[in-house]
């Protein structure tokens, strides 16, 4: 049977309602917003005012903004204050890396003492810190070191320290670090210098030996080179200098390739497993070193707006996608390598660095910038709120060296093999391990300032959410600023505020998450028709006046998360948070010398008793598994709202303003293996005798000691004992 569809005016009707449904009008005065549900903003055209991409290289679908276009409010705010009166803003004066005297970064020569990635690894951050704050002091400090850095740079071009190998060859490594420092003050200062000094630099990179360049002499620059190349097409898209384009291709050509799938390990690749054979998917990477692969994976994205060839951008989502089928089925947004990925360790209890844990933030934020794949938002926004809070302490004075998803024990012991580190690297340490102790310094402050973007068209986009205020040009260069409002990621209501002294019409993006399926705008009051899709944008195209009103509602539902390669255990998610058992803490003060790993050294004069180490241990059962009605999942669980914390810091046990109760069993079995790890998981269901009780999961993030991948119990004919 065919069935005639006439076209009569009914007809008509529905369609135009159809129609309608994309495209939602708000008339408020005669004003008239069109909003439309988009991949990414058009990135067909220029804008005028911030760094676009230069032809020939691909239009990237968003543009940062100045150092200090974003204010952070709220709890991001806090966590930047304290880390500026935590570690990361008094390494200065307590780390050996950074004491001034003899130190290599400041010589004329690039001769003397700690002349590698340290010095740059902590400046990148702690100057950023200083940026944003406004803070005078650490901006004076920060000068200090850059001006060192720029009265080094010699007559050949080559700058700073100068670390060489046997054969003559130079390692750039530390010195890619730097170059962000100097962009990040660029941004802050135009200083013109900056762009004299990095061009005489990579004419100097373009002139050096190709074959000794990158791979060819060092382990961590040659699987690295995705930053340097980072910052030439930075200053190509600043000066314009087609040279610029050639040493992009010769940084690419001599990095450790991230494209390849057959990889052959070479001497020298670190930390060979030692014993037993390779699996054939181990070679599918060129190293399985965490950080090397949380920020080389973007390298092939950032070729790709040279080559324009899409297998260079497919290559970046492999490399994430190979990483966490392996060793990835785990919340958390990270994968389970301690230091180095291992075939057989990829339990819950192996963890990552907290220099993972940033690296892996920044590329997200790169890939955001590069892609507009709402994607990279989700990623970044779950590795900054699930993973990296519960890696430092509250008050910011120490770290991990290596966090877990399950992870219910912090001693100074040695837990190798269990973990891929020998020695006390699950203390809360000021002082271990000496990169993580620098690095960690760039996660907020970056965070920070990849919250709003501008776009190709002359617009403005919320990509990552936090309450903040942005300042930044639109349309024909008016002046806006909007403020948003939020407790986010706690609340699912975001309100953004727009200041402008004239009327202009300009695109305002907003990011729809992917686990968001029943968003909604209201635009001045007015809920508006359209129906925002999960992973997409909405952009509303206004005639924008003083003091507009957008509210994003965000409604958040308990989903759970299923990992069916990792023993059937499950993730219990709310938005973006994921949530972890809430366990009993007890903090042990430990002196920060005992406990600190052999590499770890104090400047002369520091006030070690100033800088205590902790371990942490459990005082509740963290045994568990959860009673799931799998008829009704949401049914499972009740969550609670509680009051915001007053001092805006949401990240402990005790300041959480969420949580999530549900019935539980202790599983006798599970305990902590002959490492001093939580045991390894077993396949669920499991059966158990125990009482079902109520027990309370908090977000992840807040949890130093947590279970976060969870059994199930079950009484059926395919649950097991433990």
């Amino acid at each position: 049977m065919i069935t005639k569809y006439i076209f009569n005016k009914s007809s008509l009707l529905i369609l135009l309602a159809s129609i309608f449904l994309l495209f939602s009008y708000s008339v408020n005065k005669g004003e008239q917003s069109i909003i439309t549900v988009v991949d990414k903003p058009d990135t067909r055209q220029q804008n005028s005012f911030y760094l676009n991409n230069r032809a020939p290289l691909v239009q990237n679908a968003f543009l940062k903004l100045p150092v200090t276009a974003v204010q952070p409010k709220g709890w991001l705010k806090e966590y930047l204050i304290r880390q500026k009166n935590g570690l990361t803003g008094n390494l200065g004066s307590i780390s050996a890396w950074l004491q001034k005297e003899n130190n290599a970064w400041l010589s004329k020569d690039g001769k003397g003492e700690f002349g590698w990635e340290e010095v740059p690894y902590w400046l990148k951050g702690y100057a950023n810190l200083g940026y944003i704050l406004n803070d005078p002091e650490v901006i004076a400090e920060s000068k200090i070191w850059l001006e060192g850095v720029l009265n080094s740079q010699r007559s050949d071009g080559d700058f700073g320290p100068t670390v060489m190998d046997k054969n003559g060859a130079e390692d750039f490594w530390p010195k890619m670090i730097m170059l962000y420092c100097l962009q990040s003050y660029y941004e802050y200062s135009n200083d013109q210098r900056i762009i004299g000094f990095m061009r005489h630099f990579f004419e100097y990179q373009l002139n050096y030996p190709e074959d000794k360049f990158l791979q060819r002499f060092s382990y961590w620059q040659g699987l690295r080179g995705g930053d340097n190349l980072h910052s030439v097409i930075w200053l190509y898209n600043t000066t314009g200098d087609r040279w610029l384009l050639d040493l992009a291709k010769k940084i690419h050509r001599n990095t450790v390739s991230w494209v390849s799938r057959t990889s052959i390990f070479k001497e020298g690749n670190h930390e060979k497993i030692k014993g037993g054979d390779w699996p054939d998917w181990y070679q599918q990477l060129p190293d399985w070193h965490n950080v090397n692969v949380a920020q080389g994976y973007r390298e092939p994205a950032t070729y790709f707006q040279l080559s324009h060839d899409k297998k260079d951008l497919q290559a970046s989502y492999d490399v994430f996608n190979i990483v966490r089928k392996h060793f990835g089925q785990v919340p958390g947004g990270l994968f389970g390598s301690d230091e180095v990925a291992r075939p057989g360790y990829a339990d819950p209890h192996q963890g990552m660095e907290t220099c993972g844990m940033v690296e892996e933030m920044n590329s997200a934020e790169h890939m955001m910038r590069i892609t507009g794949d709402i994607f990279w938002g989700d990623h970044a926004e779950n590795v900054a709120f699930n993973s990296y809070p519960a890696a430092v302490m509250p008050d910011f004075k120490s770290l991990r060296y290596i966090t877990s998803p399950n992870m219910v024990l912090n001693d100074a012991l040695n837990h190798s093999p269990g973990i891929n580190n020998a020695g006390p690297f699950l203390m809360m340490n000021p002082f271990s391990s000496r990169c993580c102790q620098h690095n960690h310094s760039q996660g907020w402050p970056y965070f920070a300032e990849n919250l709003w973007m501008a776009t190709p068209d002359n617009g403005a986009a919320a990509v990552l959410y936090a309450a903040s205020e942005v300042k930044l040009k639109v349309a024909n260069g008016t002046e806006i600023s909007f403020e948003e409002k939020t407790n986010y990621p706690f609340e699912d209501q975001l309100l953004f505020t727009l200041h402008t002294k004239l009327s202009v019409a300009f695109p305002f993006y907003l990011r729809i998450p992917n686990w968001c399926n029943h968003a909604e705008v209201y635009i001045n009051g007015k809920k508006e028709l359209i129906a925002p899709l999960a992973g997409k944008y909405l952009k509303i195209q206004r005639l924008w006046k003083e003091g507009d009103i957008v509210r994003l509602h965000l409604p958040m539902q308990v989903e759970v998360k299923e990992w069916q390669e990792n023993h059937q255990s499950v993730s219990v998610n709310y938005g973006p948070l994921t949530f972890s058992l809430k366990i009993g803490e007890e903090y042990i003060k430990k002196g920060s010398v005992e406990t600190a790993i052999a590499d770890s050294k104090w400047q002369k004069g520091a006030d070690v008793k100033a800088w205590p180490s902790y371990e942490i241990h459990p005082t509740t059962p963290w045994n568990v598994g959860l009673v799931l009605n799998k008829k009704n999942i949401a049914a499972s669980f009740t969550v609670e709202k509680r009051a915001w914390p007053s001092n805006d810091f949401p990240f402990t046990t005790d300041a959480v303003p969420i949580l999530i109760k549900v019935k539980a069993q202790q599983i006798p079995g599970w305990k902590i293996d002959r490492n001093g790890l939580c045991g390894v998981l077993k396949n669920s269901p499991v059966k158990t005798d125990e009482p079902i009780k109520t027990v309370e999961l908090i977000p992840m993030g807040a949890a130093r000691l947590r279970i976060s991948s969870f059994p199930v119990t079950g009484n059926g004919n395919n649950a097991k004992e433990w």
